[in-house]
């Protein structure tokens, strides 16, 4: 089956090689994960958080959950 999960925001750590994606599943539940991307391999990005299995209610929520349990992720946005 093909990948379906629509992502609905995108957070680069500075240096764009980390990142975090909130998205979007079709049976309307929201999740997080953390990505990494090496410029001088050509493989794209990889998972590194094997944080993709939590369900949220809204994506407000799924982005909290990622901001308790990603350090650099919580310094590099502002407070609410």
């Amino acid at each position: 089956m093909a990948h379906t999960n629509k992502v609905v925001r995108s957070i680069n750590q500075p240096g764009e090689t980390i990142c975090v994606d909130i998205f979007a599943r079709p049976d309307g539940t929201y999740g997080f994960e953390e990505f990494r991307r090496d410029p001088e391999d050509n493989r794209g990005w990889f998972s590194i958080g094997a944080h993709g299995g939590g369900s949220y209610r809204t994506a407000d929520a799924a982005l909290a959950a990622a901001r308790a349990r990603i350090a650099w992720l919580d310094a590099a946005l502002p407070r609410d």
